[in-house]
This record gives structure tokens, sequence and C-alpha cells, in this order.
């Protein structure tokens, strides 16, 4: 029994982790890569990869110095200060509203494709927060459970749109490179493997079990890698880059790499299984983030998480970007890149590694409980990498 309840928090933490990443990136990534060709943007999902992997694990250090359910805004307020705690809500609030938004916008769209518009654009949105929202109410096991589910179509779906896709790649689409402008998807590419926040509520869930998330962090970030490399081979190799229906015009329109599919493989099938794949992706990340916002607004604004306090959280988390998603439909693409430009680069990338420098070497914290080695040089190497990515971000405004 204890072998098994063991496994079981294993593979559902795992697979929060991975269901989390999995989301509205992944479905973003091959259009805003296409420019850069499939050789260049491997590069670059390898060193997201490697760290959001780094990331995840000092936010986890960081939380071991802390009590239960503390979370991102905790580690903040006890390891960075009274302006530590201020970014952070500030840098939370922005990048997880932010993704709220895209999220719906991104399921409603998916509703409506499903339905043929049958329905109208906000009563998709509309039908799809009001499905899902329930689940999160219902806290982290519903959500667990769930999200197995919901892994599992991601699977069966993926597995089938592989083998019915690979025929249809054109080899030579798969030789463009540009490497100059493959760095430019570095932004969106950061919010492809976002779920740091998640790793307070791991604790939670794990009992505290620090060799459990741990591992957890390593199989879910894993899993995705994996996934998005077959992706972009898909994406890139069946749809050009030019001409009407392409991906450069997808990424001017804000769409996802779904429609364009629609353009260039006429078989029904791997139509509607690229319709489910995105359905289970997108609502997989989806309770997976909104979990994660649920822990973090009860800590910072100390609601409890019950009763009427359970549906005040729910409330604020998604009725500001219902009406947002409401007035600009078409908000997929450019909420996605600018979560991961500023939000996920600011809040998931620099600051934990400020909580893990300051606990480390200003607040005299163990390092019996390091999960990352390399001390100052390997803090610094991700710090300059965060800088990096906030410099093609921010050029983009000037």
């Amino acid at each position: 029994m204890h072998i098994t309840r063991t496994f079981g928090h294993l593979l559902g933490g795992s697979l929060l982790v991975a269901g989390t990443s999995i989301g509205v990136g992944m479905l973003a990534a091959p259009v805003a890569t296409a420019e850069g060709g499939l050789l260049p943007s491997l590069f670059i999902y390898l060193l997201c990869w490697i760290f959001s992997l780094c990331t995840g694990l000092l936010i986890l250090e960081a939380t071991i110095w802390m009590p239960k359910d503390a979370n991102l805004v905790t580690l903040a307020d006890r390891l960075l200060g009274k302006s530590g705690k201020i970014v952070c809500w500030i840098l939370y609030l922005f990048l997880f509203g932010t993704l709220m938004v895209a999220h719906i916008a991104g399921g409603g769209s998916i509703v409506n494709q499903i339905t043929h518009d049958t329905l109208p654009t906000w009563a998709g949105m509309l039908l799809y927060t009001a499905l899902f929202a329930p689940v999160v109410y219902l806290g982290t096991h519903s959500v667990d459970r769930l999200n197995l589910v919901l892994v599992s179509g991601i699977a069966i779906t993926y597995l089938l749109f592989v083998i019915f896709s690979v025929p249809h790649i054109q080899l030579p689409l798969l030789k463009h490179a540009n490497w100059g402008k493959a760095w430019l998807a570095l932004p969106l590419l950061f919010t492809a493997f976002g779920y740091q926040n998640l790793i307070p509520t791991l604790m939670t869930y794990m009992n505290r079990n620090v060799q459990k998330v741990r591992l957890a962090i390593v199989i879910g970030t894993v899993i995705p890698f994996i996934i998005y490399t077959i992706w972009e081979i898909l994406i890139l190799g069946i749809v050009p880059l030019k001409g009407a229906g392409g991906l450069r015009e997808a990424l001017i329109n804000g769409e996802s790499a779904i429609g364009p599919l629609y353009q260039f493989i006429h078989n029904p099938a791997i139509l509607n299984l690229g319709k489910a794949f995105a359905f289970f992706v997108l609502t997989a990340s989806f309770i997976g983030m909104s979990i994660g916002f649920f822990d973090f607004l009860a800590d910072g604004l100390k609601i409890e998480k019950k009763g009427k306090g359970r549906l005040k959280l729910c409330a604020i988390m998604f009725i500001i970007p219902m009406i947002i998603s409401l007035i600009n439909p078409n908000i997929f693409i450019a909420a996605i890149s600018h979560a991961g430009g500023l939000g996920v680069a600011l809040l998931l990338g620099l600051m934990p590694i400020a909580f893990v420098w300051k606990g480390r070497y200003y607040r005299g914290y163990s390092l019996m409980h390091q999960q990352l080695p390399g001390g100052k040089i390997f803090l610094s190497a991700l710090t300059l990498f965060v800088l990096i990515e906030l410099f093609i971000e921010l050029r983009g405004f000037f």
C-alpha cells in the first residue's frame, strides 16, 4: 500500500509538471520558431529545458527552508524582504493573469473548432471556463485525477497524430535554418517550460518528500522536451513557412500551430486528432497552472482555502482574465510571448536565482539541502541567460 501511494504521488506530481508545461506554449512554439528553422529551434529548446530544470530545483531548495504551505510570496517576503514581496506580487499577477487570458482565449477557440463554429467566440470561452473552473475549486486531488485523464488523452492523441502525420512530412522544409532569427523565439519558449510556480504545491501534495519532488521535476520536464522535439519536426515538416496559410502568416495573425494544419492536410481524421490534442494540451496546462495560482493567492491574501474563501479565490482567478479574453479574442500569441518574455523570465527565472543566492550566502540557510552544484558561478550563468532573454524581448518594444 505504501509503495502504491508513493508511486502514485510521484506519477501524479510528474504528470502535473509535464501537463502544466505542455500547454499554450507548445501550440504556439512552431509558429514562433518557424523563421529560425528546425535545428536552431531545437538548440534553443534544449537551453530552455535545462534552464527550467535548474530554476525548478532552485525553488525546491528555497521551499525546503520554508514552513508548510509557503508559496512564492512567502519565499519572497522571507528571503528578499518587503520590496521583494511587492515585486513578486506584481510579477505573479502579470504572468499568471496573462497566461489565464491566453488559456481562456485558446480554449474558447478550440471549443469553437470542435463545434464547427456553431457557437460564437464568447460562448466558447465561457463554456470552456465553466467546465474546468469547478475542478480547481475542488482542490489539488481533483486536479490530479483530471490531469491523469488529460495527460492520457495527450499521450493517445499525440501518438496517433504522429503516426498519421509522418507521411505528410516534406524533408526539404526541415532544411531551413536561420540562427539569427531563431533567437527571437526565446521569450515564447520560456513559457513552453513554465511550471515552477507549482513546486510549493507539489511539496505539500508529496508531504514534503524532497527526493520525490526532485524526481517529479526531472521526469516532468523531460517529457515535454521529448514531445516538443517531435512536435516541432512534424509542424515545420508539414506546413511551409511562406505562402498563404503558412507559418509566417499564422504568426502575423496570432494563430496557434493547429490552424495552419487545416490548410495543408486534407485528412479529416488527422485534423480531428489535432483538435483533440490541442484540447487536452491546453486544458492540462490550464488546470495545473490554475491550482498553483490558487495556492499563491490563498497564501498572499491569507484567505482560507475552504467555503466562501475558495469561491472568492476562484472568482478572482477566472473573472478578470475572462473579461480581457472576451474583449480581445485574438490575443493568444501576444499574451504567451509577453508572459514568457517578461513574466516567466523575471518571476520563474530571475527570482528563484535571487531566492537561493540570498538564502545561501546572506541568510545562512544550510547548504545540506542544496539542489544545484556550481555555487555562485552557476547562478551567475543562469542570470546571464535571463538577461539575454530580456534583451531579446525588450528590443521588440523599441
